[in-house]
Formats: C-alpha cells, structure tokens, sequence
C-alpha cells in the first residue's frame, strides 16, 4: 500500500508539473496585462504538434505523419523541436496579444475573453486539417524505460516534466525578485500609468508576458506529449485544470499557481488510485471550497477598491 501511495504522489507530481507551467502562465499575463488567454489549452497543444513536425522533418517523415515507426529522433533533433516548440508559441502569443487582446484591453466588456477563445478555435481547427484527429505516440527525448527506486516504477519522461517544471518556477522567482525585467513587470502590473510615466515600455512588459506564457504553453505540450500521445484535444483538459491550479494557489501569485498546480496533480492521482470515477469531482470540488473561503486564492493577495 505504501508503494501504491508513493507511486501515485510522483505520478502526480509529474502531471502537476504540466498543470504548474500552464497556471504560471496564466500568472504572467493576469498580473501584468489583468488579461488571460482563454485559448491556453489550444496553446498546449500547438506546442505539441509543432514540437512532433519538427522531429518527423528531421527523420524525413511527411508532417502529416501519424507514427514515428521504429525511427527515433536524436538529441539534436529533440533540442530542434524543443526550439521550435517555444520560439513559434512565443510568436503566437505576441500575435495574440496584438490583435486579440490589446485592441480590446481597458475598454469596456470583456470582448478580449471572445477574441482568445476565438483565436484557440482558429488553431484547433488548423490543426484538425493538417494533422487530424487521430493521437500520435511521440518518441521520449529521454527513454521510455522504466526506472525502479524503492519498488516505485517511474518514467524518465515524468521525472524531466518534474524538474523542468522545478527550474523554470525557480528561475521566473529569480528573475521577478532579482532582476530589472522582473522589477518592470510588477510596476507594470501594480500601475502601467505610472509605471508608463516612470519611464517603462509597458506595451513591450505586455507583448513579453504574453510570449513567456505562450512559450510556457509550448513547453508543457512538448513536455506532455511522450506521456500522454500528442492529440489536438490534449490541451483543453491540461489548460482546464492549470486554470484551476492557478485559481487555487492565487492567480496573482506566481508561486502559488506553481503550487497549486502540483497539488491538483497529486490530488487528482490519489484519487485515482482510490475510484478513478471520482478524479474529476474531487479535482473540482477543491477548486469551489477554496474560492468559497479564499475568494483570491490560497496565497493570492486580498484586491481593495478604491473609491
């Protein structure tokens, strides 16, 4: 019973390292713009494809592969699509952010939440005409077999999506608290009008925190396709339950989207292990008790109007 519980709290950290990296995106772009990209998942996903594309070109499959064979990409060719997957994601996310979110940022109504989801329509849509619906089994950048420690079986895939996860929270704290961007980026979300006046470029600290989460987005679905298939449906489930990570741990708090991220993975794995029926329910139910009690989350600051 004991390896069963341990089993399920490093499966579920490594899934919660998925839901950490799309909550911290969410992060950036609320606490810098007070904007969200409610196309996250659909991000996730292009991630993915463009990440899988780019390793069929490099064995000289067709894009519209859908099997890798016996063919196994190199670290060259994993390092490319890795590349691939956050440069086109970031630009994405700039392109999102020019024409879907700052025309409509500030302005009354919430047209930026229709112009984000529309904007994820499009690209799962592009998607479904070059790659289908069908999933792909993406080859590991590290190796498919399993590592025993303790009795405990883990993929080596789970683990880099664990300390991955780990790095890039530990340096996003580091540049926020240490570096001059990070001091840009929480003027501008504490008041772009004077931070603007104070002599910081606001539109570029916006454009930037929408090409970091997106190239986040990217990450994860690169990350997350040698465990869970490459499909163009994956990211709606992983962008659902990062939203809800973040909601838990405080959308304005970089940290705590981070940790409420885990938590959800771990708590939905437990669970699991318990009655698999009852994943979804108890994964929601935490996010409604919390909000109840903490409206702005675990660790989210308490907002003040003032009138």
């Amino acid at each position: 019973m004991a390896e069963a519980l341990l089993q399920a709290i490093l499966s579920g950290l490594a899934v919660g390292g998925a839901y950490a990296l799309v909550a911290l995106g969410f992060s950036i772009t609320f606490t810098t713009t007070k904007t969200l990209n409610f196309s996250h998942g659909e991000f996730v996903s292009a991630g993915a494809f463009i990440g899988m594309s780019v390793l069929f070109l490099a064995l000289g499959l067709p894009v519209t592969s859908t099997s890798f064979g016996q063919a196994l990409p190199g670290t060259g060719a994993q390092l490319l699509a890795l590349a691939a997957a956050l440069g086109v994601m970031g630009i994405l996310g700039w392109v999102l952010y020019s024409i879907g979110v700052r025309p409509f940022a500030g302005r009354p109504g919430m047209a930026w939440v229709m112009s984000t989801l529309g904007f994820g329509v499009i690209l799962q849509s592009v998607g479904l005409a070059i790659w289908g619906p069908k999933p792909v089994v993406v080859p590991a950048p590290v190796g498919d077999a399993v590592i025993r420690v303790f009795g405990i079986g883990v993929r080596p895939q789970e683990l880099l999506m664990l300390g991955v996860a780990v790095v890039v929270m530990i340096g996003f704290d580091f540049v926020m608290n240490r570096t001059m961007v990070g001091k840009a980026m929480r003027a501008v979300a504490a008041n772009g009008s004077i931070a603007s006046l104070m002599g910081i470029n606001t539109n570029t600290v916006m454009i930037g925190a929408f090409v970091v989460s997106s190239a986040l987005a990217g990450l994860s679905g690169f990350l997350l396709a040698p465990i869970a298939q490459a499909s163009i449906f994956m990211g709606l489930t992983v962008g659902l339950k990062g939203f809800s990570g973040a909601m838990i741990g405080g959308l304005s708090n970089p940290r705590g989207c981070v940790i409420g991220g885990f938590v959800l993975g771990v708590l939905e794995s437990l669970v699991n292990l318990w009655q698999a029926q009852w994943r979804e329910v108890a994964v929601f139910v935490l996010v409604i008790l919390v909000l109840a009690v903490r409206p702005t989350g675990l660790f989210g600051k308490k907002m003040v109007e003032k009138v």
